[in-house]
């Protein structure tokens, strides 16, 4: 399984950016996927993720409202729009892709790092 970032840069606070990630068919059909984010000094978090096979997302409370997490099945892709960035957006961000199905995981409500068991090599992103 390979997983494949790409969008990452360097953008002023209150811009947007938007990040990909690429993955096979087979890779996501009826997972959870989702975008973590690991800022110097600090653990790997939880940013939003999505059921695959229902399409429903969940968010972290600090970017709720700013950043929108969908999967484009034409192009096999994950995506994450990041609008109204702040400087606290700043970390690497990874793409994952959870180890067991979505209904073996509470239909991807809560998902942790200990639920994902491939990552992609990430992509920084940096607000200024």
């Amino acid at each position: 399984v390979q997983l494949v970032e790409s969008g990452g840069g360097s953008v002023q606070a209150g811009g947007s950016l938007t990040l990909s990630c690429a993955a096979s068919k087979l890779t996501y059909s009826g997972f959870c996927m989702g975008w973590f984010r690991q800022a110097p000094g600090k653990e790997r978090e939880a940013v939003a993720h999505i059921n695959t096979r229902t399409g429903s997302a969940y968010y972290a409370d600090s970017v709720k409202g700013r950043f929108t997490i969908s999967q484009d099945r034409a192009a096999d892709t994950l995506n994450l729009q990041m609008n109204s960035v702040k400087p606290e957006d700043t970390a690497m961000y990874y793409c994952a892709l959870s180890s067991r199905p979505a209904s073996a995981l509470g239909e991807c409500v809560e998902l942790t790092r200990d639920d994902i068991k491939f990552w992609g090599q990430g992509t920084q992103v940096t607000v200024s």
